[in-house]
């Protein structure tokens, strides 16, 4: 795995992963940024978002669990000025007939496999997850 980022103009740039795919990185203009992009903590927490999206969705198949809709939301917080994330909040929303417990377990299964999560449990960060069960989204 490889990444490359490169400086467009003033606060802007580009990052690659070699595969084709392009991320415009910036600041918001209120701190000095043109706006153009993500911010690289921004990316960090909507990494974690999707991942475990993603490894929630690879293991639900696995568990046959179907669902219509599924969405993470997660909001990062930085308390105390601090320069990265003191604590997550992660919540995830799914439609889906699939029983409480079910989903709990494949949510546990999830945690312990996202890469990305993991990263940030090493870091020291806390999260609190809840589950939310949408209805007919």
């Amino acid at each position: 795995m490889k990444a490359t980022t490169s400086w467009t103009k003033q606060t802007t740039s580009i990052a690659t992963n070699h595969r084709g795919h392009e991320v415009i990185l910036d600041l918001p203009e209120e701190k000095g940024g043109v706006n153009h992009g993500a911010t690289a903590l921004e990316l960090c927490l909507m990494s974690y978002s999707g991942c475990i999206n993603t490894i929630f969705n690879m293991i639900a198949q696995k568990m046959r669990i179907e669902f219509t809709a599924l969405e993470v939301e997660t909001t990062g917080e930085q308390n105390n000025n601090a320069p990265t994330f003191t604590h997550i909040n992660i919540e995830l929303r799914i439609d889906s007939d699939a029983s409480d417990v079910k989903i709990q377990k494949c949510l546990d299964e999830t945690l312990k496999t996202c890469p990305v999560g993991i990263l940030f449990q090493q870091a020291g960060v806390k999260t609190i997850y809840k589950i939310i069960k949408m209805e007919n989204a």
